[in-house]
């Protein structure tokens, strides 16, 4: 199969899950023999031209012209079977699932909720808000400057959702759609897409990478995460306030706009800002430590994270907020808090820390869970499902 995949990467100083997950699909292909070439953007080159970068990459979030022009000959030229879209913002543009119509079959990966919310993330001030996906409309992001709290930064974006919705982009010019959860795909048919389009299709690790044995394990929990409010760290770190000095050591990997904020915080506590590291160096912190909690307080797709935990052995605690609570089991392979709420938090975790035995058993649950769903071999299986689903709908389309 020849396949072409599309991503904007994001500036190198904003790191991005979703990089890694371009990455980790396009070896994965590669590995089982497709013919795999590609096009991308970086959203550094829009950074090092200043206010003209900022204005370029204004215009080109609805529409790219020239982008859709040079995919189109590739198209032709390479004789493609499959356009598949990861991130498509800034400098992409959904334009190009228009220039590959009666080319190739065009599959999208709904990294976020971009499609239809200005904010990629349904969140303002700081709680969850769906209001543009439930109305079919960007009108209330225009009215709350949803983007970077600013009217002016939010209209290409809403312009986008509502340019594209209204000339029907996502209904009849993408033949897949891939959600990362179940509650993923939920929200995104019940904001207008079709629902025979959009297939779950969940993050994997490569490899089967070896656990660490739980008595060589630090006793200490992790988060690993920007640190932003959506994350919850407040409240992660407000639940140790409360636990106080007799905690397990709290090593926060990442950084973000509230650490200073969060250190001031931990102060006296037996809590570790460990700040940027990378890709490797957050997976053996996630494989030798006990535990993995992940507070956010918006609607995740899914959790790198979370992933990862599972590949390792290292049992997960989670918010129930979004697609968190039907990954994480409780009970089997992690727990489950209310979201918002530090003393459910606190209870929860401290219940797992404290009780012997039960921290190795959830271990064994989330290794498990792992080798039954996430590993490479049943991802590589769910993608070829999808792109051939794709394939037979796109000459659907055509004979018609």
């Amino acid at each position: 199969m020849k396949i072409l995949l599309g991503h904007n990467y994001y500036r190198s100083s904003s790191p991005s899950g979703e990089n890694l997950v371009y990455e980790m699909e396009r070896q994965l292909l590669l590995r089982n023999g497709h013919s795999v070439t590609a096009f991308t953007r970086c959203s550094d080159t829009l950074s090092k031209e200043g206010m003209a970068g900022v204005i370029k990459g204004a215009l080109h979030i609805p529409w790219n012209t020239a982008i859709s022009r040079d995919i189109k000959k590739r198209l032709i030229s390479e004789n493609i079977d499959v356009l598949h879209a990861h991130n498509t913002f800034p400098m992409i543009s959904p334009s190009v699932f228009w220039a590959a119509r009666g080319l190739a079959a065009r599959v999208m990966t709904l990294h976020n909720y971009r499609l239809f919310c200005a904010n990629a993330i349904p969140l303002r001030g700081g709680k969850v808000c769906t209001e543009c996906l439930h109305k079919r409309s960007a009108l209330p992001a225009m009215l709350h400057g949803c983007y970077r709290n600013s009217r002016i930064a939010t209209a290409p974006l809403a312009t986008s959702v509502e340019l594209h919705r209204r000339i029907g982009t996502w209904k009849h010019q993408v033949e897949a759609f891939i959600c990362l959860s179940e509650f993923q795909r939920e929200l995104m048919i019940d904001a207008g897409l079709p629902k025979h389009k959009v297939h779950v299709k969940p993050h994997f690790y490569p490899g089967a990478p070896d656990v660490v044995p739980w008595e060589g394990r630090r006793p200490a929990v992790i988060f690993a995460g920007r640190l932003g409010a959506e994350k919850g760290v407040a409240n992660l770190i407000r639940a140790w306030q409360k636990w106080g000095k007799e905690a397990p050591e709290l090593r926060i990997v990442g950084d973000g706009p509230l650490r200073s904020q969060l250190e001031k915080m931990a102060e006296g506590l037996p809590v570790k800002f460990l700040g940027r590291l990378t890709a490797e160096e957050t997976q053996r912190e996630i494989s030798e430590s006990m535990l993995q909690i992940l507070p956010s307080e918006c609607f995740e797709t899914f959790g790198l994270v979370v992933r990862e935990a599972f590949a390792f052995g290292t049992p997960s605690a989670v918010s129930n907020i979004g697609p968190l609570p039907s990954i994480v089991d409780k009970g089997v392979n992690g727990t489950v808090f209310e979201a918002f709420d530090p003393p459910s938090l606190l209870r929860e975790v401290k219940a797992l820390w404290e009780t012997p035995g039960l921290l190795p058993k959830l271990g064994n649950g989330a290794r498990k869970k792992f080798e039954d769903k996430y590993t490479e071999q049943t991802n590589y299986n769910q993608l070829i499902e999808i792109y051939n689903e794709a394939k037979e709908i796109a000459k659907f389309e055509l004979s018609k």
